[in-house]
């Protein structure tokens, strides 16, 4: 059900993109945050060619999606993928796209902005890694992702596997229904915490496949929601983080980020860097097998709305 883009002309879409769009073929849109800022060189520029070969395996067009030189691009070449991967850029999200763009300056995009634009370039389906959500003690420091009120006006399928378990999942549950924003469990009806299959919290949906999530989406568009999809895939059983482990990490990392006084929204990013420290780099390699299943999902996913 892919159509041929109406994408604003300030958009730079790639010839390859371009071109499967208007022939209604398979398209999946790709975060470059996780290249730049989620991954350490030189490993962030292997995952980013491997992420686009997963998809480019199953017949699907991979749109990694980034601010260069002031110009959102709707895929990369070879050299964009390098740039993401080795410059220093900013981290944006979709308030910081028209400042990039005024100033001519480059940003990889967060799911946030990567949402947009991919709507934009009329991408439906979107793989990333983990879902940003509310942050714990948001009560206080009104720490909010902008992915989730982004979801909430953007018709685009997001294939998550979840949100990071450092965040504070009921609340991010809680706001994706105050925002309409349906969460769908693929083979499962327990929404996955990233680097583990569960957390405590049931779905009220599950579908089995694919093909399932592409008549959800075509239902969706029908009733004239404009609202964003959540697919919650959970990382396989033989890939996730053994959670006595990821438990004992958290706690310890909690604990530093508590004595170092760390708070507000320094709080995130100082767990996530110790989590990694604190784990030997387990972490890291389960963040990289989920985001490797998330693309191979999202691929099928992708299919099976172009062919509808």
């Amino acid at each position: 059900m892919t159509t041929a883009s109406s994408a604003p002309a300030s958009l730079r879409l790639s010839d390859e993109v371009a071109s499967a769009l208007a022939e209604g073929r398979p398209v999946v849109a790709l975060e470059s945050t996780i290249i730049s800022h989620g991954l350490p060189r030189p490993r962030n520029h292997e995952a980013a060619i491997e992420f686009e070969a997963i998809l480019r395996e199953q017949g699907v067009t991979p749109a990694t999606i980034a601010v260069l030189d002031g110009v959102p691009r709707i895929g990369l070449d070879a050299e964009g993928v390098r740039r993401i991967a080795e410059e220093d850029l900013a981290k944006a999200s979709v308030r910081d796209l028209p400042i990039l763009m005024g100033r001519a300056a480059s940003g990889a995009t967060t799911v946030a902005a990567t949402a947009h634009l991919a709507s934009l370039a009329g991408i439906r389906v979107f793989a990333t890694g983990g879902l940003g959500g509310v942050h714990r003690g948001a009560s206080e420091a009104f720490d909010e992702s902008a992915d989730l009120s982004t979801l909430a006006v953007t018709p685009i399928t997001v294939v998550s596997a979840g949100v990071k378990s450092v965040l504070d999942i009921a609340a991010t549950l809680e706001r994706l229904e105050t925002y309409s924003v349906p969460v769908i469990g693929l083979g499962t009806s327990v929404f996955p915490s990233f680097w583990l299959r569960e957390s405590a919290f049931t779905l009220d949906w599950s579908v089995d496949d694919a093909a399932q999530v592409a008549a959800v989406m075509a239902a969706h568009d029908a009733l004239g929601h404009r609202q964003g999809i959540v697919v919650a895939n959970p990382i396989p059983a033989h890939q996730q983080w053994d959670p006595a482990e990821h438990d004992r990490v958290l706690a310890e990392a909690f604990a530093l980020a508590e004595a170092a006084g760390v708070t507000g929204k320094a709080v995130t990013p100082f767990l996530l860097g110790t989590i990694v420290e604190l784990s030997g780099g387990r972490s890291l390699e389960v963040n990289l097998d989920l985001a490797r299943n998330n693309a191979a999902v999202a691929g099928r996913i992708a299919a099976a709305w172009a062919a509808r």
